[in-house]
């Protein structure tokens, strides 16, 4: 997070009938590859079935998500619902990792105990899948770049298109070849695939659910920021957290320098404007105090750790 980002929104009730038109197109490529797969013999369209499954509930989590995320806030989340987008985005990448393992498991079994492949029905279905995961990734491209939440569901689809790849090279293998290995040996690829992106996405998830600091953002530079207001003769208790993937809330105690108790409000906008401007940060709760009666004089506590302030 950073000064001068700007966020292009889509249209939130046209983002959500691209959504439910993803959903539906899923689940019918879904019924469609489990028959071909399963009449076909071929385990890695069963894996790309499976995994395309998970993209049609990641996709109905992320609807529901989106629009609870809407809701203003009341007395029972006086935060609102921002963070529901967070926790669907948990819910899929978590489910990304479980059917990762889940076709690592039956990828090592089929390479030890090889079944045959009826490669002309692989392709053909396995093409089909290619076009209709492309397309409900093309639905989703656009609201990926601003939602933690439809990004997850839209990497879904990424992952899906690129197992359909697989599943048609490998096809063409085993009709060229007969290399009925190569079935296993994609399904391995696709699982390793799913399990790093799911992976590499989880950190920044859970970060802002743990309430952590903004990645990007130096705790130490926003407070030799607040410190360099004229007035400002320290800050302490500083807590700086995201509240959700694209707004930072801050909270500290700032201590007005003895003599200025009676600029403290414009000591108070100056500090607002400065961590705006710098940091993006708008959320900002701040405690005014004068220096002989601060609570912590002297001490700039973030979190739970202490550093004697210079």
């Amino acid at each position: 997070m950073g000064h001068g980002h700007h966020h292009h929104h889509v249209d939130p009730e046209a983002g959500d009938r691209r959504v439910a038109a993803a959903v539906g197109i899923n689940v019918a490529l879904t019924v469609a590859q489990i028959a071909g797969g399963l009449l076909s013999g071929s385990l890695a369209m069963i894996a790309d079935a499976i995994h395309n499954l998970s993209d049609a509930v990641s996709l109905v989590i992320a609807y529901g998500a989106r629009r609870i995320a809407r809701r203003p806030a009341d007395a029972e989340m006086t935060f609102g619902y921002g963070r529901a987008e967070v926790v669907a985005a948990l819910i899929n990448y978590t489910t990304l990792v479980v059917i990762g393992l889940y076709l690592v498991y039956e990828g090592v079994f089929r390479l030890i105990d090889p079944q045959p492949v009826a490669g002309w029905m692989v392709v053909i279905i396995a093409g089909v899948a290619l076009v209709v995961d492309l397309g409900t990734a093309a639905l989703t491209y656009a609201l990926s770049k601003t939602s933690v939440n439809i990004r997850a569901a839209f990497l879904h689809n990424v992952a899906d298109a690129l197992g359909s790849l697989g599943v048609i090279a490998a096809g063409v293998l085993i009709l060229l070849f007969g290399w009925i290995w190569v079935d296993p040996v994609v399904t391995l690829m696709i699982a390793g695939y799913i399990l790093w992106m799911a992976v590499s996405e989880l950190p920044g998830v859970i970060r802002i659910l743990m309430l952590g600091a903004p990645p990007g953002v130096s705790v130490e530079a926003v407070l030799d920021a607040m410190r360099g207001v004229r007035g400002v003769e320290d800050v302490h208790n500083l807590h700086l957290w995201q509240m959700d993937e694209h707004r930072a809330g801050l909270l500290a105690h700032v201590t007005v320098t003895e003599g200025a108790w009676h600029e403290a409000d414009a000591i108070k906008a100056a500090v607002k404007a400065r961590l705006l401007d710098g940091f993006d940060i708008a959320h900002l709760t701040l405690e005014m105090e004068c220096a002989r009666h601060a609570c912590a004089s002297g001490v700039a506590t973030v979190g739970a750790a202490a550093t004697r302030s210079v």
